[in-house]
């Protein structure tokens, strides 16, 4: 019997040697191990020994039993090392490679243009304030000074949504609002869409972009309009930039102004190597917004007396300026999201 229980040790050190797979592994546990395997088969045979070798071969036998368990084991561990050799040899990545770069999105020109400016305005004390795009005819027009007769109105083309109510046709709404709720000293600007029933062509949309200007306090002049514009215009077009005031007339500011910046394409010269300068045509200046002193009697009707307190304010077409800024040939491009424009941005 002993002859026989060695016969098994060795013969299961020859089929696990030659084992590939755990599959092989199972095979040689069942036909050595199993219910009706080798050495089962030798352990039911103890009980013809002596009582005296009964013993020594139960013992041998568990030995043996405990050597091949332990084999089984040991190979069991050495083939899941090559199957995960095999494997992450198999699945290696080169992390050297580049990357496919997806592709990302940015910000709208106009976005990018008004985000600049409120830095500028934040960085000179102005407030960010918000205003309804659907007002009042109160708000949009009368309490600016533009009564229900005033020859002003016929200047903009209104979208009219019932009684009393429309589209606002200029962010100066937000003036209104925000002297009747602060008291001086007030500094705010107010970005928006706008609505005006326009033609739509290279230079006019009837959906566009202002940027509502308002200081009020004691003392304010027209000094403190320039000075404020022309900081702005230069940090949008650059150091040399410089602008000039023309007269005109807004119903809600008196004295008025139109104001031109230097053209960023011919510095103001008005032409270029190639001829006249196709920006400013020909004239090197470029008009980007109007202006004015508040009226007195814009003032008196948010209860401000206009005797102690006095203001400026300025309306800037964020659509102009970004057009200018950018040397956009046709303000349609802004609003169409063609991606072959916008990626450029």
């Amino acid at each position: 019997m002993k002859e026989q229980i060695d016969s098994v040790l060795q013969k299961a050190r020859q089929m696990l040697g030659a084992a590939q797979t755990m599959q092989d592994l199972e095979q040689v546990r069942v036909q050595l191990l199993g219910k009706k395997g080798e050495l089962t088969g030798i352990l039911k045979q103890l009980g013809k020994l002596s009582a005296e070798e009964r013993p020594k071969m139960g013992q041998l036998a568990n030995e043996v039993r405990g050597q091949i368990e332990a084999h089984i084991q040991e190979k069991t561990r050495e083939l899941q090392e090559a199957a995960l050799a095999c494997r992450l040899q198999e699945e290696t990545l080169d992390i050297t490679m580049p990357a496919v770069r997806q592709p990302a999105g940015s910000l709208h020109p106009l976005s990018i243009v008004l985000n600049d400016m409120i830095d500028i305005f934040k960085s000179m004390g102005f407030d960010v304030v918000d205003g309804p795009e659907v007002e009042t005819d109160y708000y949009n027009f009368e309490a600016l000074n533009v009564p229900a007769d005033h020859p002003a109105r016929d200047m903009q083309d209104t979208f009219y949504l019932g009684d009393n109510l429309l589209l606002r046709t200029q962010t100066s709404a937000a003036q209104i609002r925000t002297m009747e709720s602060r008291r001086p000293p007030i500094r705010m600007i107010c970005p928006g869409r706008v609505y005006r029933a326009d033609e739509v062509d290279a230079t006019h949309s009837p959906v566009f972009h202002q940027v509502e200007g308002l200081v009020v306090d004691k003392g304010i002049t027209m000094c403190d309009l320039k000075g404020t514009l022309e900081q702005f215009a230069r940090e949008i077009y650059g150091k040399d930039a410089k602008i000039k005031f023309r007269p005109s007339f807004f119903p809600f500011t008196e004295p008025s102004v139109e104001v031109d910046v230097s053209c960023p394409k011919c510095g103001g010269a008005g032409h270029t190597a190639a001829g006249d300068c196709s920006v400013c045509k020909g004239s090197g200046w470029i008009e980007i917004l109007g202006a004015g002193m508040v009226h007195p009697r814009v003032l008196s009707g948010c209860g401000i007396d206009p005797q102690v307190y006095s203001g400026f304010a300025f309306g800037i077409g964020l659509d102009r300026l970004t057009i200018t800024k950018y040397k956009i040939s046709d303000i349609r491009l802004i609003f169409e999201n063609d991606l072959r424009f916008l990626e450029q941005f």
